[in-house]
């Protein structure tokens, strides 16, 4: 059986296991958002940073890439996933419909945020942009998430005006 990871954060470019193929697609009822209080990779307990995590909202949708895990690697796969995505139990691990750009709808393992997570949050773009500018975790500064996420996504072609305004806003912050 094929199994398929959805990325649209740090797995863009960060993936961290085997990748036979990828795809851009949309997954519907989502939608792409700094709502997630990192307290681990991109901040700490003291100065939490900011992550991208998929917030559930009716007619929202997220365009993102379908990672096609190499065959055979599946079980290793998941086990590194829940290790990375699951540390802090703010994230939920579902399979979900992922409409790629060649027609075809995939099923994908995916993390979205648990809304009643003490680590999911609301705030404005400039608290995000606030935020991101001064926070440190154990996978480095938070700027470096954001830009590498701005950009991987402008260079496969997908348009995310929250995350470029952010960028532009944090690197002026960091000047």
């Amino acid at each position: 059986m094929t199994m398929w990871v959805f990325g649209y954060g740090s797995l863009l470019w960060d993936p961290g296991f085997g990748v036979d193929a990828q795809h851009v697609g949309v997954m519907h009822g989502y939608a792409r958002s700094f709502c997630m209080r990192s307290i681990h990779h991109r901040g700490t307990s003291e100065h939490p940073g900011l992550v991208l995590a998929l917030d559930e909202m009716k007619d929202a949708h997220c365009k993102g890439v379908a990672l096609r895990v190499k065959a055979g690697a599946e079980v290793e796969t998941l086990a590194y996933l829940r290790e990375r995505e699951l540390i802090s139990s703010a994230y939920l691990e579902k399979t979900l419909d992922v409409y790629l750009n060649t027609g075809e709808v995939i099923e994908a393992v995916t993390y979205v945020i648990d809304p009643d997570h003490v680590q999911y949050c609301h705030l404005d773009l400039e608290e995000q942009a606030q935020v991101i500018a001064r926070a440190v975790g154990d996978r480095g500064p938070n700027t470096d998430y954001l830009h590498n996420t701005a950009g991987h996504l402008v260079e496969l072609g997908i348009e995310d005006t929250d995350l470029n305004w952010l960028s532009e806003r944090v690197k002026a912050l960091c000047s």
